[in-house]
């Protein structure tokens, strides 16, 4: 597999649209980091860190509300084949504001708001509404 974070961000999606409970998946730094991103935006519910050193998964709980998932998109902006960089004044508002989108810069992975305060850019890894 050469794109993890599109795999972990399709997972997401297609356990909403089916609504079930928790989604796993294998573990990296990069997913869980951007687990803990969408936890503190108020995405998902809970980010767990499962197994043994070689074998670790993470397994998320999903939110909804009713019978409506909290997450309606995900979308994967940087590919390994096309990476989008983006500068500190060029950082884009997801839908208006109301969504987030997740950069990886030179002080770790944050949301757009946060990356607008600290004034840094770097890579637009993903939107998420």
């Amino acid at each position: 597999m050469t794109d993890t974070i599109s795999d972990m961000l399709t997972r997401i999606r297609n356990a909403s649209r089916v609504r079930l409970p928790a989604v796993e998946m294998p573990y990296s730094k990069m997913k869980e980091s951007i687990a803990h991103i969408l936890k503190t935006e108020g995405y998902v519910a809970e980010v767990a860190v499962e197994g043994k050193v070689a074998a670790k998964k993470i397994k998320l709980a999903l939110k909804y509300q009713g019978r409506k998932s909290v997450i309606e998109g995900l979308r994967r902006v940087s590919t390994p084949g096309l990476r989008r960089y983006v500068g500190a004044t060029e950082i884009p508002r997801v839908r208006g504001g109301l969504g987030t989108a997740i950069l990886s810069t030179s002080e770790g992975l944050m949301t757009d708001s946060s990356a607008r305060k600290k004034n840094l850019g770097g890579e637009l890894l993903c939107y998420v509404w």
